[in-house]
């Protein structure tokens, strides 16, 4: 926003319930004041969502090739509509060449676009590091599954001019301590996901410096042992963030409730959103020519087989919804969960949220039968265009 533009918004504290006045100037927070105002009339207002797992919405993704700075830039200006003001696109187990080039994009959009480049807090790689075994690798391509390499991730890296801050894998394969650590060294964040590790290999990648799960949950067999298990044993480790796809088809209440106990303000919300979300219910023809189902209720399962899961086609406001409506927590928390939590993980200059001289990422909305309907979206004070 120009410099002498001051902005002042009006609405009910996503945390305190109370009505507050924030005025925004030179794209920052400048003021927080209390005010006397009937609170019905009034919607509420949180800091921008951070999603740190998206890979496409509304008809664009980032792992269907050729790719183009244009869809970069288009999902960035769509993902508004969901009061997303921070993400991180997330690129999927592909071929080595297939990677460069969506890396490789997705750095050029950042670089024409000022926009694109203050949305984007960095590039997810997931995969192609992960394990090669049926149900924990999910719907990753064995074909391009391999072990860790570090001048091929050097050279992806260089190809994003840095982006990649998150990196998704299985420490199942020889040395990905090492591997991890180097990472870890760079500036790289590990997160721990599509693995078939066993409880010593966790371990040691988190003595390496892996921080996070992804997906906690999914991405795994339909059955194990007992214990130990891969997800008991990241559920254990202190040092892990969680992050959980809540959108009611992917993870029971039950499950999302033991991780938030366990977790407590380490557990995260995440879509991890295909091409489908933001669309109508429908058959669709999917990139990789599969037919699915996207069904009224918001599920999204292949057509002969309605029992299996095509991916999420839900946004965060959808998860935090349902951990509110279920009565999992309040609707603050289930908020930072998709918000302050993410971007305070990955350092983000919004991490603040709503305070006093940080940069205005701001979401108004209303809590209408039972789900979140996103009304504004302000971008470092800029109000968002939706259409």
């Amino acid at each position: 926003m120009k410099s002498d533009q001051v902005l002042q918004l009006i609405g009910i504290h996503y945390v305190t319930n109370l009505p507050v006045q924030i005025t925004i100037r030179n794209g920052k927070i400048a003021d927080i004041q209390a005010i006397q105002m009937e609170k019905e009339k009034l919607p509420i207002i949180g800091p921008g969502l951070v999603d740190l797992q998206i890979n496409g919405y509304d008809d664009d993704d980032f792992s269907s090739f050729p790719i183009d700075c244009e869809r970069i830039k288009r999902i960035t200006r769509k993902l508004w509509r969901e009061g997303v003001t921070s993400y991180f696109p997330t690129v999927t187990t592909n071929s080595n060449e297939n990677l460069k080039m969506a890396l490789t994009t997705i750095a050029s959009a950042c670089a024409e676009d000022p926009t694109t480049a203050a949305c984007i807090g960095g590039i997810h790689l997931e995969g192609p590091f992960i394990s090669p075994e049926d149900g924990p690798r999910g719907a990753h391509s064995l074909a391009y599954v391999q072990s860790h390499d570090w001048d091929l991730f050097q050279g992806w890296q260089e190809s994003a001019k840095g982006l990649i801050k998150l990196l998704t894998l299985s420490p199942e394969w020889p040395d990905s301590a090492d591997f991890i650590a180097k990472c870890t060294e760079s500036g790289v964040t590990v997160s721990i996901g599509h693995t078939a590790a066993t409880s010593g290999q966790i371990r040691e990648a988190v003595t390496a410096g892996a921080r996070m799960s992804t997906h906690l949950g999914n991405g795994a067999h339909l059955t194990l042992p007992r214990h130990p298990n891969y997800i008991w044993e990241q559920l254990a480790q202190d040092n892990l963030w969680s992050c959980l796809i809540a959108d009611g088809f992917h993870l029971p209440d039950s499950f999302l409730k033991v991780v938030m106990k366990v977790k407590g303000k380490q557990a995260m919300l995440v879509s991890d959103s295909n091409h489908l979300s933001g669309m109508p219910a429908g058959e669709y023809h999917s990139h990789n020519r599969i037919y699915v189902v996207k069904t009224p209720e918001g599920k999204l399962h292949l057509k002969d087989q309605p029992n299996l899961l095509a991916g999420s086609a839900q946004m965060l406001p959808w998860g935090i919804g349902r951990l509110t409506s279920n009565g999992l927590c309040k609707l603050s928390e289930a908020w930072d969960m998709a918000s302050l939590r993410p971007a305070l993980f990955m350092d983000l200059p919004v991490k603040d949220g709503l305070a006093v001289g940080a940069p205005a990422d701001i979401v108004v909305f209303r809590w209408e039968n039972q789900r979140i309907c996103i009304l504004q979206t302000y971008k470092t004070g800029e109000l968002c265009d939706f259409n």
